[in-house]
């Protein structure tokens, strides 16, 4: 155990009183040992006091060292937390571009679709007309056809019935003359 320079000098004085009563402070050995021990402290406190202030000096170093490190890590923490945020925000900026991008693009496809639609129905509707039309036609030329031949087969029978055979030579004959002037 290890007694403090203040209380073993305290200690060397007390006993230096005890032997001075007794006849002579110098003439007991306990007391050249005391006095020895006093010089040697008092030779060496000033190393050890120095070796104790450059220990602490040391350690107030190194955690002065880690507080700057510690501040210097913090200071790029937070930098680098800047910087994400920043990217945080371009990215969600970003995000926002592209979901407008893509409703616009969105609503030109619908409106793209609808004129294609449009369009689509529109020449549906032309090709319907125009099948309506055909068929028109081909139903006009079918009631021609069958009311040619009905007027056809009508005359036949009343030329038959009703006009003699020199009628029906003259009818031919006539024909025959028209028919140059009705095929140019």
């Amino acid at each position: 155990m290890f007694i403090s320079i203040a209380q073993a000098a305290e200690h060397a004085a007390e006993h230096a009183a005890e032997h001075a009563a007794e006849g002579g402070f110098f003439l007991h050995a306990e007391n050249w040992v005391a006095v020895i021990w006093l010089i040697t402290v008092a030779f060496l406190a000033p190393k050890v006091f120095r070796g104790i202030a450059a220990g602490l000096d040391l350690r107030r170093e190194k955690i002065k060292a880690r507080i700057d490190e510690a501040e210097r890590l913090r200071a790029q923490a937070q930098e680098t937390l800047a910087l994400y945020q920043k990217k945080q925000r371009e990215a969600l900026k970003e995000a926002e571009d592209m979901v407008a991008h893509a409703k616009a693009e969105a609503q030109r496809l619908a409106a793209q679709a609808a004129k294609d639609l449009e369009e689509l129905l529109k020449r549906r509707e032309q090709q319907a007309l125009e099948r309506i039309a055909q068929a028109e036609a081909e139903a006009e030329r079918e009631v021609r056809g069958v009311a040619v031949d009905v007027a056809i087969a009508a005359t036949r029978k009343l030329i038959t019935e009703t006009l003699t055979a020199q009628q029906a030579s003259a009818l031919v004959d006539h024909a025959i003359g028209d028919l140059p002037r009705r095929l140019h």
